[in-house]
Protein backbone atom coordinates (compact mmCIF):
# COMPACT_ATOMS: atom_id res chain seq x y z
CA UNK A 1 0.00 0.00 0.00
CA UNK A 2 3.04 2.23 -0.42
CA UNK A 3 1.43 4.30 -3.20
CA UNK A 4 -1.23 5.56 -0.80
CA UNK A 5 1.34 6.35 1.88
CA UNK A 6 3.39 8.48 -0.48
CA UNK A 7 7.05 9.15 -1.02
CA UNK A 8 9.37 10.79 1.49
CA UNK A 9 8.54 14.18 -0.03
CA UNK A 10 4.78 13.76 0.52
CA UNK A 11 2.78 13.87 3.77
CA UNK A 12 2.71 10.49 5.46
CA UNK A 13 -0.67 8.76 5.48
CA UNK A 14 -0.98 5.38 7.13
CA UNK A 15 -3.01 2.69 5.39
CA UNK A 16 -5.74 1.44 7.74
CA UNK A 17 -7.73 -1.73 7.07
CA UNK A 18 -10.82 -3.09 8.81
CA UNK A 19 -10.60 -6.76 9.76
CA UNK A 20 -13.63 -8.98 9.26
CA UNK A 21 -13.01 -10.26 12.81
CA UNK A 22 -14.01 -6.81 14.10
CA UNK A 23 -17.60 -7.44 13.01
CA UNK A 24 -17.85 -11.07 14.14
CA UNK A 25 -20.30 -12.80 14.11
CA UNK A 26 -21.28 -10.75 11.06
CA UNK A 27 -19.50 -11.62 7.84
CA UNK A 28 -17.41 -10.29 4.99
CA UNK A 29 -20.17 -8.29 3.20
CA UNK A 30 -21.01 -6.39 6.39
CA UNK A 31 -17.32 -5.61 6.91
CA UNK A 32 -17.04 -4.11 3.43
CA UNK A 33 -20.14 -2.00 4.04
CA UNK A 34 -18.78 -0.68 7.35
CA UNK A 35 -15.33 -0.03 5.89
CA UNK A 36 -16.75 2.02 3.02
CA UNK A 37 -19.14 3.94 5.27
CA UNK A 38 -16.41 4.88 7.76
CA UNK A 39 -13.59 5.60 5.32
CA UNK A 40 -11.20 2.70 5.85
CA UNK A 41 -8.58 2.11 3.15
CA UNK A 42 -9.11 -1.63 2.73
CA UNK A 43 -10.41 -4.84 4.29
CA UNK A 44 -8.50 -7.62 6.04
CA UNK A 45 -10.21 -10.99 5.55
CA UNK A 46 -9.93 -13.62 8.26
CA UNK A 47 -10.56 -16.98 6.58
CA UNK A 48 -13.11 -18.90 8.64
CA UNK A 49 -15.88 -21.44 8.13
CA UNK A 50 -17.85 -18.70 6.32
CA UNK A 51 -17.65 -19.77 2.69
CA UNK A 52 -17.42 -16.25 1.32
CA UNK A 53 -14.16 -15.71 3.23
CA UNK A 54 -12.64 -18.61 1.30
CA UNK A 55 -13.80 -17.93 -2.27
CA UNK A 56 -11.73 -15.62 -4.43
CA UNK A 57 -14.47 -14.86 -6.97
CA UNK A 58 -16.92 -13.75 -4.29
CA UNK A 59 -14.24 -11.65 -2.61
CA UNK A 60 -13.33 -10.04 -5.92
CA UNK A 61 -17.01 -9.28 -6.52
CA UNK A 62 -17.11 -7.40 -3.21
CA UNK A 63 -13.95 -5.49 -4.12
CA UNK A 64 -15.54 -4.45 -7.43
CA UNK A 65 -18.91 -3.60 -5.94
CA UNK A 66 -17.51 -1.42 -3.17
CA UNK A 67 -14.38 -0.19 -4.97
CA UNK A 68 -12.36 -1.08 -1.89
CA UNK A 69 -9.34 -3.40 -1.95
CA UNK A 70 -8.49 -6.38 0.21
CA UNK A 71 -5.04 -5.75 1.65
CA UNK A 72 -4.58 -8.79 3.89
CA UNK A 73 -5.62 -12.42 4.16
CA UNK A 74 -5.46 -13.99 7.61
CA UNK A 75 -4.88 -17.73 7.21
CA UNK A 76 -7.20 -20.08 9.15
CA UNK A 77 -4.55 -20.97 11.74
CA UNK A 78 -6.66 -20.15 14.80
CA UNK A 79 -7.71 -22.93 17.15
CA UNK A 80 -11.35 -22.50 16.09
CA UNK A 81 -10.50 -22.75 12.37
CA UNK A 82 -8.42 -25.93 12.56
CA UNK A 83 -10.87 -27.76 10.28
CA UNK A 84 -10.74 -25.10 7.54
CA UNK A 85 -8.60 -26.01 4.49
CA UNK A 86 -7.17 -29.18 5.96
CA UNK A 87 -3.52 -29.61 6.91
CA UNK A 88 -1.38 -26.79 8.23
CA UNK A 89 0.87 -26.24 5.21
CA UNK A 90 -2.17 -26.49 2.94
CA UNK A 91 -3.73 -23.61 4.89
CA UNK A 92 -0.71 -21.38 4.31
CA UNK A 93 -0.35 -22.31 0.65
CA UNK A 94 -4.06 -21.72 -0.02
CA UNK A 95 -3.95 -18.42 1.88
CA UNK A 96 -0.99 -17.31 -0.25
CA UNK A 97 -2.87 -18.29 -3.41
CA UNK A 98 -5.99 -16.42 -2.27
CA UNK A 99 -3.86 -13.37 -1.49
CA UNK A 100 -2.58 -13.31 -5.06
CA UNK A 101 -6.03 -13.90 -6.53
CA UNK A 102 -7.69 -11.01 -4.73
CA UNK A 103 -4.75 -8.61 -5.14
CA UNK A 104 -3.80 -8.47 -1.47
CA UNK A 105 -0.27 -8.05 -0.14
CA UNK A 106 0.09 -9.93 3.14
CA UNK A 107 -0.78 -13.29 4.66
CA UNK A 108 -1.00 -13.33 8.46
CA UNK A 109 -0.31 -16.68 10.13
CA UNK A 110 -0.04 -17.91 13.70
CA UNK A 111 2.92 -20.02 14.87
CA UNK A 112 2.19 -23.74 15.28
CA UNK A 113 0.88 -25.30 18.44
CA UNK A 114 3.47 -27.50 20.14
CA UNK A 115 1.39 -30.60 19.53
CA UNK A 116 1.70 -29.99 15.77
CA UNK A 117 5.19 -31.43 15.94
CA UNK A 118 5.84 -32.14 12.26
CA UNK A 119 4.50 -28.74 11.23
CA UNK A 120 6.46 -26.99 13.96
CA UNK A 121 9.73 -28.74 13.16
CA UNK A 122 10.34 -26.74 9.97
CA UNK A 123 7.89 -23.86 10.40
CA UNK A 124 10.36 -20.96 10.22
CA UNK A 125 12.04 -22.18 7.05
CA UNK A 126 8.80 -23.48 5.57
CA UNK A 127 7.14 -20.07 5.80
CA UNK A 128 10.12 -18.54 4.02
CA UNK A 129 9.96 -21.15 1.25
CA UNK A 130 6.26 -20.55 0.59
CA UNK A 131 6.80 -16.78 0.65
CA UNK A 132 9.66 -16.92 -1.83
CA UNK A 133 7.82 -19.35 -4.11
CA UNK A 134 4.66 -17.22 -4.26
CA UNK A 135 6.09 -13.73 -3.87
CA UNK A 136 3.60 -13.11 -1.05
CA UNK A 137 4.65 -11.57 2.26
CA UNK A 138 3.86 -14.13 4.98
CA UNK A 139 3.87 -12.41 8.34
CA UNK A 140 3.97 -14.45 11.58
CA UNK A 141 1.93 -13.03 14.45
CA UNK A 142 2.99 -12.60 18.06
CA UNK A 143 0.89 -14.71 20.41
CA UNK A 144 0.84 -15.17 24.19
CA UNK A 145 1.27 -17.87 26.86
CA UNK A 146 -1.69 -19.82 28.12
CA UNK A 147 -2.02 -19.80 31.89
CA UNK A 148 -2.84 -23.10 33.57
CA UNK A 149 -3.31 -23.18 37.35
CA UNK A 150 -1.66 -19.81 37.66
CA UNK A 151 1.43 -20.72 35.65
CA UNK A 152 2.37 -19.62 32.14
CA UNK A 153 2.47 -22.44 29.61
CA UNK A 154 4.06 -21.99 26.20
CA UNK A 155 1.81 -23.74 23.69
CA UNK A 156 3.30 -22.23 20.53
CA UNK A 157 6.45 -23.37 18.75
CA UNK A 158 9.10 -22.17 18.47
CA UNK A 159 7.63 -19.57 20.86
CA UNK A 160 4.68 -17.21 21.26
CA UNK A 161 7.05 -14.26 20.87
CA UNK A 162 8.54 -13.66 17.41
CA UNK A 163 11.42 -11.70 18.94
CA UNK A 164 14.64 -13.60 18.45
CA UNK A 165 13.07 -15.85 15.81
CA UNK A 166 14.32 -15.89 12.23
CA UNK A 167 11.11 -14.73 10.56
CA UNK A 168 11.36 -12.48 7.53
CA UNK A 169 8.10 -10.75 8.47
CA UNK A 170 6.20 -10.32 11.73
CA UNK A 171 2.66 -9.16 12.52
CA UNK A 172 2.37 -7.27 15.81
CA UNK A 173 -0.90 -7.53 17.75
CA UNK A 174 -1.30 -5.19 20.74
CA UNK A 175 -3.94 -7.34 22.45
CA UNK A 176 -1.71 -10.40 22.31
CA UNK A 177 1.15 -8.30 23.65
CA UNK A 178 -1.00 -7.19 26.58
CA UNK A 179 -1.91 -10.77 27.45
CA UNK A 180 1.79 -11.72 27.21
CA UNK A 181 2.71 -8.58 29.22
CA UNK A 182 5.14 -7.40 26.57
CA UNK A 183 6.11 -3.83 25.68
CA UNK A 184 4.82 -3.25 22.16
CA UNK A 185 6.84 -0.12 21.47
CA UNK A 186 10.11 -1.82 22.43
CA UNK A 187 9.18 -4.88 20.36
CA UNK A 188 8.26 -2.84 17.28
CA UNK A 189 11.49 -0.90 17.56
CA UNK A 190 13.44 -4.17 17.85
CA UNK A 191 11.69 -5.67 14.83
CA UNK A 192 12.52 -2.67 12.67
CA UNK A 193 12.13 -3.45 8.97
CA UNK A 194 10.87 -6.97 9.72
CA UNK A 195 7.53 -5.55 10.91
CA UNK A 196 5.22 -6.68 8.13
CA UNK A 197 1.77 -5.92 9.52
CA UNK A 198 0.02 -4.47 12.58
CA UNK A 199 -3.19 -5.46 14.34
CA UNK A 200 -4.51 -2.30 15.99
CA UNK A 201 -6.21 -3.12 19.27
CA UNK A 202 -5.36 -3.09 23.00
CA UNK A 203 -5.57 -5.10 26.20
CA UNK A 204 -5.74 -4.60 29.95
CA UNK A 205 -2.84 -6.90 30.82
CA UNK A 206 -4.91 -8.16 33.75
CA UNK A 207 -6.42 -11.28 32.24
CA UNK A 208 -5.46 -14.41 30.34
CA UNK A 209 -8.11 -13.59 27.75
CA UNK A 210 -7.34 -12.18 24.31
CA UNK A 211 -9.46 -9.07 24.82
CA UNK A 212 -9.07 -7.04 21.63
CA UNK A 213 -10.10 -3.78 23.28
CA UNK A 214 -10.37 -0.56 21.34
CA UNK A 215 -6.96 1.11 20.97
CA UNK A 216 -6.36 3.45 23.89
CA UNK A 217 -8.67 1.46 26.20
CA UNK A 218 -5.89 -0.71 27.61
CA UNK A 219 -2.35 -0.47 28.92
CA UNK A 220 -0.28 -0.94 25.79
CA UNK A 221 1.72 2.01 24.36
CA UNK A 222 -0.40 1.95 21.23
CA UNK A 223 -0.35 5.68 20.51
CA UNK A 224 3.41 5.86 20.98
CA UNK A 225 3.90 2.83 18.73
CA UNK A 226 1.83 4.37 15.93
CA UNK A 227 3.71 7.63 16.31
CA UNK A 228 6.96 5.70 15.94
CA UNK A 229 5.68 4.05 12.75
CA UNK A 230 4.72 7.43 11.33
CA UNK A 231 8.09 8.94 12.27
CA UNK A 232 9.86 6.12 10.42
CA UNK A 233 7.38 6.29 7.51
CA UNK A 234 6.53 2.62 7.89
CA UNK A 235 4.99 1.25 4.68
CA UNK A 236 2.73 -1.53 5.97
CA UNK A 237 -0.96 -1.95 6.73
CA UNK A 238 -2.54 -1.24 10.10
CA UNK A 239 -5.44 -3.66 10.48
CA UNK A 240 -8.08 -2.66 13.03
CA UNK A 241 -8.92 -5.87 14.87
CA UNK A 242 -11.17 -5.06 17.82
CA UNK A 243 -13.98 -6.98 19.47
CA UNK A 244 -17.42 -5.42 19.03
CA UNK A 245 -19.50 -8.37 20.21
CA UNK A 246 -20.53 -6.53 23.37
CA UNK A 247 -21.84 -3.52 21.52
CA UNK A 248 -25.52 -3.04 22.29
CA UNK A 249 -26.58 -1.73 18.89
CA UNK A 250 -25.48 -1.25 15.32
CA UNK A 251 -24.90 2.42 16.12
CA UNK A 252 -22.60 1.60 19.03
CA UNK A 253 -20.62 -0.90 16.97
CA UNK A 254 -20.22 1.68 14.23
CA UNK A 255 -19.09 4.23 16.81
CA UNK A 256 -16.40 1.85 18.11
CA UNK A 257 -15.10 1.15 14.60
CA UNK A 258 -15.08 4.87 13.81
CA UNK A 259 -13.20 5.58 17.04
CA UNK A 260 -10.57 2.97 16.17
CA UNK A 261 -10.03 4.47 12.73
CA UNK A 262 -9.81 7.96 14.21
CA UNK A 263 -7.23 6.74 16.73
CA UNK A 264 -5.11 5.34 13.91
CA UNK A 265 -5.37 8.54 11.88
CA UNK A 266 -4.58 10.88 14.79
CA UNK A 267 -1.55 8.98 15.99
CA UNK A 268 -0.02 8.44 12.57
CA UNK A 269 -0.34 12.07 11.50
CA UNK A 270 2.97 13.89 12.03
CA UNK A 271 2.60 16.98 14.22
CA UNK A 272 3.53 19.31 11.38
CA UNK A 273 0.72 17.87 9.22
CA UNK A 274 -2.03 17.88 11.87
CA UNK A 275 -4.54 20.77 11.96
CA UNK A 276 -4.06 22.88 15.09
CA UNK A 277 -7.64 22.27 16.23
CA UNK A 278 -7.18 18.50 16.09
CA UNK A 279 -4.77 18.19 19.01
CA UNK A 280 -5.00 14.59 20.32
CA UNK A 281 -7.12 14.16 23.42
CA UNK A 282 -6.32 11.85 26.27
CA UNK A 283 -7.05 8.25 25.28
CA UNK A 284 -8.34 7.17 28.64
CA UNK A 285 -10.17 3.88 29.16
CA UNK A 286 -13.90 4.30 28.72
CA UNK A 287 -16.79 2.46 30.27
CA UNK A 288 -18.21 -0.15 27.93
CA UNK A 289 -14.97 -0.88 26.05
CA UNK A 290 -15.33 -4.29 24.44
CA UNK A 291 -13.50 -7.21 26.03
CA UNK A 292 -14.24 -10.76 24.98
CA UNK A 293 -12.82 -13.65 23.05
CA UNK A 294 -14.12 -13.07 19.56
CA UNK A 295 -12.02 -14.55 16.74
CA UNK A 296 -8.94 -12.41 16.36
CA UNK A 297 -5.70 -12.90 14.55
Amino acid sequence: MSEQQGSAAEPYRAHVALSTSSLYPLGVPETFEAAVELGYDSVEVLVTHERMSQLNHQLRDLVQRHQLPISTIHAPTLLLTQQVWGKSWTKIQMAAALTEQVGAEVVVVHPPFRWQRKYASNFVEGVRVVSEATGVKISVENMYPWRVRGRDTVVYAPHYSPLGQDYDWVTWDFSHAATARMDSLAAIQELGPRLGHVHLTDGSGETTADEHLLPGHGVQPVAESLQHLAATRWQGVIGVEVSTRRSTSTEERTQWLAESLDFARRHTTPAEDAPAEDAPAEDAPADGAPADEAPGG
